[in-house]
């Protein structure tokens, strides 16, 4: 029997990976001729043409940055002047997919959760497909997993609203009112304006919400009292603007300004810090919807779900819930009997 040869087979190889190394990676047609522009703007101005909302853009860029800046062994680390200067071009060579960059990237997160694992790669995924590379084949998702969304318990809940209505900062109370009345999220709270809202129709209209969607939210009796009560004051601190929340110094509320009057409150209520999050609250309002008897698709619509499988996870903790009532009624029933 004739050996094999394997010479030819080995030049060929050697001759490919030569090309592939002295040519590098291409970009595709529509960025050959704007490979000399800044990326972070041209890349930026991506993001917005594609309708990703501000808090997507900004959670791609973070897990981004982290991805230019990994070094490879023996290169040094790069400023961020350097990092963010780079053009289309530069960005390309450095973070190209087959150069051992994601690779150490993905392994420096060992440590993050598996849904900040996701989203991350999901903002390299993206970048790779507008760069016209492939996504390497071995670097796969991780699964989330099954987490159900925390809420606060009914005592913890009251404790939260007294202490909301004891602040000192009377826009406390509005804040937890409208959160557990309404559902908004954080930063469309913060983004609510005072022209968005109906107090004679009980309503608000979110404006360019999660998604970059539009949908009305609706509110109690409750809410339209925090907001008359709030007014005047808000009027005092920023008589010019249109915000709905500001601050002493009369400037528009940020989510991080909300969450540190939550770790306030929670201080106040006595309970962690890690409990009470504007999020949390907006739990508690879609749990209690549901709890009182409302369908699934209005709990979604109310909350700006895009899809209803996300809202369906309240689902969980009602059968939770419904665990818990159980267990305890049983317990009681066993104590009667035996006494």
């Amino acid at each position: 029997m004739t050996p094999m040869r394997t010479e030819p087979y080995k030049a060929n190889r050697k001759a490919v990976q030569q090309r592939l190394y002295t040519e590098g990676p291409v970009l595709p047609p529509r960025l050959v001729q704007r490979g000399h522009l800044p990326w972070l703007s041209t890349y930026t101005t991506q993001l917005k043409t594609e309708g990703k909302s501000v808090n997507t853009q900004k959670s791609y860029m973070i897990g981004l940055r982290h991805l230019i800046e990994t070094p490879l062994p023996g290169e040094d680390i790069i400023s961020e002047f350097e990092r963010d200067s780079m053009n289309i071009e530069q960005l390309l060579e450095r973070v190209e997919p087959f150069n051992g960059r994601l690779d150490l990237w993905v392994q420096s997160m060992v440590d993050r959760s598996p849904s900040t694992v996701k989203a991350r790669l999901a903002a390299a995924n993206h970048l790779m497909n507008w760069l016209g590379q492939k996504w390497p084949e071995h670097l796969i998702r991780p699964k989330s997993g099954k987490k159900l969304p925390r809420t606060l318990t009914s005592r913890e809940l009251s404790l939260v609203k007294e202490a909301a209505a004891c602040s000192e900062d009377p826009v406390a109370n509005l804040i937890v009112t409208m959160i557990l009345d309404t559902g908004l999220r954080v930063s469309e709270l913060c983004e609510l304006n005072i022209s968005d809202i109906d107090l004679e129709d009980n309503s608000a209209m979110v404006i360019d919400g999660k998604g970059g969607k539009d949908r009305l939210v609706l509110f109690t009796q409750s809410t339209v009292e925090s907001i008359l009560a709030w007014l005047p004051l808000r009027e005092s601190r920023n008589p010019s603007g249109d915000n709905l929340l500001v601050t002493k110094t009369g400037n528009v509320f940020q989510s991080r300004t909300v969450q540190r009057l939550m770790d306030k409150l929670a201080d106040l209520a006595g309970i962690p810090r890690g409990r009470l999050t504007p999020h949390v609250l907006r739990h508690n309002f879609a749990t209690g919807l549901l709890e009182r008897g409302a369908d699934l698709v209005s709990i979604q619509r109310l909350l700006g779900h895009a899809s209803i499988a996300t809202t369906r996870v309240y689902l969980e903790i009602s059968d939770q819930t419904l665990r818990e009532i159980y267990k305890r009624a049983q317990t009681v029933q066993i104590e009667e009997c035996d006494s």
